[in-house]
């Protein structure tokens, strides 16, 4: 079978995988992470760069060697049971489809400030519609808008570390080089080990969304080329900007006058009379959460279809083309249900919101002992496309998953979303058991004919026709 000619290249995977990655949680949510940690926030990112570098190898590994498959949850299902492959299947997408009609309550507070006669319902719902829509488009158009929405976030974050480059140096008219006196006033673990776990579990969050690369290989032409280089290029790209900023930022601001209600860049630059950065940072979160949110869709739209053609989901929303339209559009109209919770009931919303980070750590673990599983009845695969240092590298990252996710009791606004986590985990465990219930019930028992007879080789005949047809609608 030859590859798609119109498939996503390594660069505009990477692009889609910068553009769910870098989002709100980097631009704000680092500021929390910053404060925790101090100056040792350098190693949290440096610890979860790799971590995240091990997860997307193992979740390539699997997929190019499988390119057939839908996505990773179809992986569980294979080498682990049918029973968690649907678990981990709807808790990642119920749990992005909450984080996202978030995100779109977060984008609309931004554009009142433009237009405050405009009632947050009708802008959320507004995003949420034009997201949708816009991937319907498909793999190769919808990269081309991740595309600018990645560069427009990657040049700000460049355009910061070049700015703050100048003011640490004293190369601004009038100002006096800084050097690394803010720095050397500071302790580099302010709270201890505890406070560097604590700032691990978030910084984990603000690389969560590479994922991605996984869900879009089976659109990638030239697998076993473009999805290591992608994997490389994403990693290096998402480290270098991280590193480089978050190391600006602690050059020119304590750490103590980090808020976790205001961007680091915009503190540290009005800090030194840049008013203007403000707004600036307003139009670029606008961008990165748009961002976001129309990669995410495309992810959860194929995994709801990974789910559906595994019968393990709603078969009214099959489909049999390329771009999963039924998907996607039942994946925006449940964006815009809980979007509307959270404007009628906040606190139902405040407890579902909060099981985002864990439903994202939950896949990553069954994600990695997936790739155990998988390794243990195929061994090593051939091609580029392939986790070094296994079983090390697996078992490694999957032990600093388990302990950031037991972490969040015991981390200050995080226990509600381990306790919100644990109850989706414990639903569609439910749900799964009333489904097999169900669908045992449903099927009827067949009568069993020794071989040779002609009621045996009409069903043989039943069997080979059913085969045949599914494979003429396949090609």
């Amino acid at each position: 079978m030859k590859n798609k000619v119109n498939g996503l290249t390594a660069g505009r995977l990477t692009m889609m995988a910068l553009g769910t990655v870098i989002g709100g949680s980097f631009f704000l949510g680092s500021s929390v992470a910053i404060k925790a940690a101090g100056p040792a926030i350098i190693l949290s990112y440096l610890i979860c760069a790799i971590m995240v570098y091990f997860i997307l190898f193992a979740l390539s590994e699997m997929t190019v060697s499988n390119p057939d498959s839908a996505s990773f949850r179809t992986f569980a299902s294979q080498y682990i049971n049918k029973g968690t492959g649907f678990v981990v299947g709807w808790v990642y997408w119920t749990g992005m489809v909450i984080s996202m009609s978030s995100e779109a309550t977060a984008v609309s507070i931004l554009f009142r400030t433009w237009f405050p006669s405009v009632s947050i319902p009708i802008l959320g719902t507004a995003l949420i519609v034009g997201v949708t829509l816009l991937n319907l488009l498909g793999a190769k158009q919808l990269s081309h808008l991740e595309s600018i929405l990645s560069a427009i976030k990657i040049i700000a974050i460049i355009g910061f570390i070049l700015l703050g480059s100048l003011i640490v140096f004293g190369i601004l008219p009038g100002s006096r080089p800084l050097g690394i006196s803010i720095l050397r006033s500071e302790p580099f673990l302010p709270g201890g080990l505890k406070s560097l776990a604590g700032s691990m579990l978030i910084v984990l969050f603000t690389y969560a969304g590479f994922e991605i690369i996984g869900l879009a290989a089976s659109e990638t032409e030239d697998k076993q080329k473009n999805v290591p280089r992608a994997i490389h290029l994403t990693v290096f790209w998402l480290v270098t900007l991280y590193i480089l900023c978050i190391s600006i930022l602690l050059l020119l601001v304590p750490s103590e006058s980090l808020s976790e209600d205001v961007s680091p860049m915009v503190t540290a630059l009005n800090l030194y009379q840049m008013t203007w950065a403000g707004t600036a940072m307003t139009v670029i979160l606008i961008s990165a959460i748009l961002s976001t949110m129309v990669a995410a869709m495309f992810g959860i739209g194929r995994m709801l279809r990974s789910l559906v053609d595994d019968r393990l989901g709603p078969a009214f929303l099959r489909d049999q083309t390329d771009v999963p339209y039924r998907g996607i559009l039942f994946s925006g109209l449940s964006m815009m249900l809980f979007l509307y919770v959270g404007l009628f009931f906040p606190e139902v919303y405040l407890f579902l919101i909060s099981s985002g980070g864990f439903a994202l750590l939950f896949t990553y673990i069954v994600l990695m002992y997936t790739h155990i599983r998988f390794r243990k009845k195929n061994g090593k695969p051939e091609g580029n496309c392939r986790l070094c240092g296994f079983p090390y590298s697996s078992l490694f990252t999957m032990a600093g998953l388990i302990i950031a996710i037991f972490s969040m009791p015991f981390l200050k606004g995080q226990t509600l979303g381990f306790l919100a986590g644990m109850a989706l985990v414990a639903f569609f465990t439910v749900c799964y058991a009333i489904v097999k219930v169900t669908g045992k019930q449903k099927m009827p028992e067949q009568k069993q004919y020794p071989a040779g007879t002609p009621e045996h080789r009409r069903i043989l005949t039943e069997f080979s026709e059913e085969i045949s047809d599914t494979d003429r609608k396949k090609k």
